[in-house]
């Protein structure tokens, strides 16, 4: 073992830290994740109303998002909009803004598309029974949306934990950060020290996404039948 270098993972504090930094991951990750889909939700509300306009801004808001990388989002709210106004932000509630506004606009795609996906004739069969707008959401639309979003809602929550090691670009002590501490401080006496340290990462990170990617694609398979 000492050979190999596994052991730069129990030196000192090591492992304390990498999950003191997975903690502070899956903080950004977890904040972003429900304040997008509530956001999101309500988008995707708005997208099927009949206003051109409000369907015209979200396709813009969506585009912005999914055409400019996240990271270059980072870098602009980071050190872009706080030296406009000069206000100081950590990176920490920039990376939970950024991450938000873009699960948002995401989430709100997946809302949409699954409410145009219910048959319109539920609507119309709805009105005659005398519900009203809020009605027909509540007790028609959304009750079947959910089940045909929420897969595509875990998928989308499975990436934005992956993104988020793009955080240690604005100086978030993440997972990631921690890791690259580590190896900073060891790599002259364990020159594998990155291989194991990035090695954990790897398995903290698949740890986190794949049970939420196995659990999208049952209930996917579930639905369907």
């Amino acid at each position: 073992m000492q050979n190999l270098g596994i052991n730069i993972l129990f030196e000192g504090i090591n492992l304390e830290r990498l999950f003191g930094g997975l903690l502070m991951t899956a903080g950004i990750a977890f904040l972003s994740i429900v304040i997008g889909s509530v956001l999101g939700i309500l988008l995707g509300l708005l997208t099927t109303s009949k206003s051109k306009i409000i369907r015209y801004l979200y396709r813009i808001y969506l585009e912005f998002f999914r055409i400019i990388p996240i990271l270059v989002w980072l870098f602009i709210v980071y050190f872009g909009v706080t030296r406009i106004f000069d206000i100081h932000i950590s990176g920490e509630v920039v990376a939970v803004v950024v991450f938000s506004l873009w699960g948002a606009a995401e989430m709100g795609d997946i809302v949409r598309g699954a409410l145009e996906s219910l048959p319109r004739h539920q609507i119309e069969s709805a009105k005659a029974l005398g519900l009203n707008f809020w009605g027909i959401y509540r007790y028609i639309l959304l009750p079947q949306a959910i089940r045909r979003m929420l897969p595509g809602g875990i998928n989308l929550a499975t990436r934005m934990v992956k993104t988020t090691s793009l955080v240690v670009m604005i100086g978030v002590i993440d997972v990631v950060k921690v890791g690259q501490q580590i190896i900073e401080r060891s790599t002259l006496k364990t020159p594998t020290a990155s291989f194991w340290i990035y090695g954990f990462i790897f398995i903290l990170y698949f740890m986190i996404c794949y049970p939420l990617s196995k659990w999208s694609k049952k209930l996917e398979m579930k639905w369907e039948r």
